[in-house]
């Protein structure tokens, strides 16, 4: 594995790509809609203005939401540390490259948790060379695309055939 834990979140290196490309509807979670690629009402440059009162506020479907440090490592590893509140023309390949990279680290989760499982050697060795290339990978734009209409399903029908071996978590999932 790489030194780099990618699936941890560090919004402090990322451009606020959940504000800006994720939708959601007025309810128990959230205090009003917003469509997708729609910067968030509360966003000020990467940051949000009531971070301190997300529940107090309506917003407890923010407080709850981890993107599994796909922004971040959109933002560093995809663009170099650029965001597209600087240059605008960047807002639809970098979410584009948000929705794939979070794509790719659910990928990344559930090869780590059938782990944990007691899987044949064979298997086993698959799992481990999946996750040694999704997380080992410096992934480009065109690259995630890719993965998407690709190494995606070649993942999803690997876990699926070790569908009986794996713990419950994993019926959502299938």
């Amino acid at each position: 594995m790489s030194t780099t834990d990618h699936l941890v979140t560090e919004c402090s290196k990322c451009a606020a790509l959940c504000c800006l490309t994720l939708a959601f509807d007025k309810g128990r979670d959230f205090a009003f809609d917003k469509n997708p690629g729609e910067p968030c009402r509360n966003l000020s440059g990467h940051g949000c203005t009531i971070h301190e009162r997300l529940t107090q506020e309506g917003m407890a479907g923010c407080v709850a939401y981890d993107c599994l440090g796909a922004g971040n490592r959109v933002v560093q590893e995809v663009f170099g540390g650029r965001s597209w509140r600087d240059d605008p023309r960047l807002t639809r390949p970098m979410t584009e490259a948000f929705a794939a990279m979070r794509e790719l680290h659910k990928r990344i989760d559930l090869l780590r948790a059938a782990g944990a499982c007691d899987l044949p050697a064979g298997d086993d060795q698959t799992r481990r060379e999946l996750l040694a290339l999704l997380e080992q990978r410096h992934w480009s734009g065109a690259e995630l695309n890719d993965f998407e209409v690709g190494m995606a399903l070649e993942i999803d029908m690997f876990l699926y055939r070790l569908k009986p071996l794996l713990p419950a978590e994993f019926e959502d999932w299938a």
